[in-house]
This record gives C-alpha cells, sequence and structure tokens, in this order.
C-alpha cells in the first residue's frame, strides 16, 4: 500500500517553499503542500522545533518567511529522489562512472553525503551500471555555458567566438534568447547581428564569451525549443521540397521539425526545408515515412533517393546463378 509523503518530508517541502516565497500565507502554503491550513501550521511548527527561526507577520501583507541569518540545515535527498539523480547524471555524462571525471568526482561528493543506506544504493547503482556514450552528444565548457546562461537571465548582449565545422573562427555579436539541450547537445538559441537572423550555435564551439552593455528583450511569444527545431531546417546549403500524395494530418505526426516546414495543399501536402547532408535526409528521414512522395525540388536530394532506391530494388533482384570453371 502506498502512503503519502512522512510529516519530515512535508516539512522540509515547506522549507523549501519558505525559501522561494517568503511571505507565504497559511492558507498559500497549505494549497501548495496539498494539505489543510491546520496542517501546514503544524508543517512550520516542526521547524521551529528543529531551531529554523520562521517569523510569523501580521498584516495584509504579512505571512510566513524565514528569519535573518537562518542557518538552513543541510540539502536531503529521499531514497527515490537519491537514486534518480544518480541515474540522471549517468544518462546524461556516462563518463561520470569513472570517479576521476570532473563530473564522476562531483557526484562522489554527492553520495558521500547522503545518508549511509540511501548512499550505500545509489554508490552500488553506480558500481554496477554501464553505459555507452551517445555519439552525437557533446559536452560544452561548463564556464562557457554558465556565462552564457547568466546572459540569458540578465538578458545582456554577449560577442561570441564561434568555430564552424570546418575549423574557421569568427566573432558574432548577439541576443541570446535561451539554452536549450536537445538529444546530448546543448544550443544557444539567439539573434545575431552579424547575420541578421535567427542563429543557432552549438554551445560546445563556442570559444569565449563576452558580456556587452546592451541589455535586450526577447520575444514575447518565444517558444525556445519549438523556435529551435523550426531553425534547426533552415539555412543549410542544399535545398529540398517534397510532395506527399496525403493529407498534412496523416503526414505531421512523420515529420521532425529539422526536416523543414510542412504546409498543406488540399488533399496533400508540400514539405519545404534545407540540408546539408542529402544522403542521411534521404535514408534516416524521408525513408521512414510510412506516404509516397514526389522530390520538387533539390538535385542533391532527388539523387541520393535514386540511390536508396537502388537499393531496395537490387535487394528484391533474384541473384545471378553461380557459374563453375568450365560451365
Amino acid at each position: 500500500m502506498r502512503t503519502g509523503p512522512s510529516p519530515t518530508a512535508r516539512a522540509l517541502r515547506a522549507l523549501e517553499i519558505l525559501q522561494a516565497r517568503p511571505g507565504v500565507t497559511a492558507d498559500q502554503l497549505a494549497s501548495l503542500l496539498g494539505v489543510t491550513e491546520r496542517a501546514a501550521r503544524r508543517y512550520v511548527g516542526i521547524l521551529r522545533e528543529a531551531g529554523i527561526t520562521v517569523e510569523s507577520i501580521r498584516g495584509p501583507y504579512g505571512g510566513y518567511r524565514l528569519g535573518r541569518g537562518t542557518r538552513l540545515p543541510p540539502v536531503v535527498f529521499t531514497q527515490e529522489q537519491a537514486l534518480g539523480l544518480v541515474m540522471a547524471v549517468l544518462d546524461g555524462q556516462p563518463a561520470a562512472i569513472d570517479a576521476d571525471d570532473l563530473i564522476g568526482s562531483a557526484l562522489s561528493k554527492v553520495i558521500r553525503a547522503l545518508p549511509d543506506s540511501v548512499g550505500r544504493q545509489a554508490a552500488a547503482l553506480r558500481a554496477y551500471a554501464s553505459a555507452t556514450p551517445d555519439r552525437h552528444s557533446a559536452r560544452p565548457d561548463a564556464a562557457t555555458t554558465s556565462a552564457l546562461v547568466a546572459a540569458v537571465a540578465d538578458r545582456r548582449r554577449v560577442l561570441v567566438t564561434y568555430r564552424g565545422k570546418s575549423g574557421e573562427e569568427w566573432d558574432a555579436e548577439v541576443d541570446p534568447w535561451a539554452v536549450v539541450v536537445r538529444y546530448g547537445r546543448w544550443y544557444l538559441l539567439c539573434h545575431s547581428y552579424r547575420a541578421d537572423a535567427i542563429r543557432t550555435y552549438r554551445i560546445d564551439r563556442v570559444r569565449a564569451v563576452r558580456h556587452l552593455p546592451h541589455g535586450f528583450t526577447p520575444p514575447d511569444d518565444l517558444d525556445p525549443v519549438a523556435a529551435l527545431e523550426e531553425n534547426l531546417g533552415a539555412g543549410w546549403k542544399y535545398r529540398t521540397r517534397v510532395r506527399f500524395h496525403a493529407s498534412w494530418e496523416k503526414v505531421a505526426p512523420w515529420i521532425r521539425p529539422p526536416m523543414g516546414r510542412l504546409e498543406p495543399d488540399g488533399d496533400r501536402c508540400v514539405l519545404v526545408g534545407s540540408t546539408r547532408n542529402p544522403a542521411m535526409y534521404a535514408q534516416e528521414w524521408l525513408a521512414v515515412v510510412p506516404f509516397d512522395f514526389s522530390v520538387e525540388e533539390g538535385p542533391e536530394l532527388h539523387a541520393a533517393v535514386a540511390t536508396v532506391a537502388a537499393r531496395f530494388s537490387a535487394a528484391l533482384s533474384p541473384s545471378p546463378p553461380e557459374t563453375r570453371p568450365g560451365d
């Protein structure tokens, strides 16, 4: 039988709320905890009994807040939280299995700080787990990432030095809108003044970041993930245009945003985009869409699709009979 959180766990959750929302009222605290107001007051009492100063301020702008100079207890994880944290670290950074790795050494400190019963399980999980790195992932420099995140939070323009795929470097003045993690890679979504357009930069290729005095205001309706996905499908070397012989409603679930923009066209639809790798576009993306299509633009994509078609056609052709010497 599953039981709810213990009083101690609820009291710790109340402490988190008081840290994040000074002045929270008893009824607001109760709502956030999912308990009655009387129970919320009881959890505040538990915190006070533990030596944590929680002040009660009366009046229309009153509520609970932590006293000045309050020394907070160490971070406490439940067993599920601790094991989930270890799993998340290993999933995102497989090298953390090694205690000599930068992230691995930090994980070791977290495990050592856990209560003995939980720490043993976390250590065992780490010791007996095996992780395979994602060949597409790329870990950026922590200091570079931190500088970009700070600029996003402060809405401060930056000058980034970027290294392209071929090794050339250039400087770009950008408004950093968001940092987005996608399939093991970290991207900066930004407005580039160099290109006068939205750009996505892989953070592992950013060589330097310098904060500038100019501020900026991001778009009001910005959806960082959607904007990143749409931008990844635009601006590449080879243009693509594919007509699907099925309705937009049927095809749309099969189209990944980096493939381009899918537009309805009567009882059919058209996919307009670009790619730097026509072979991958044909073999890994178009080949899995279970609807007939025609390549209308992009000679490179047309050739790549023809190559895939020839391979499949050859697979269905009967093998020529073997000949023996003298036949």
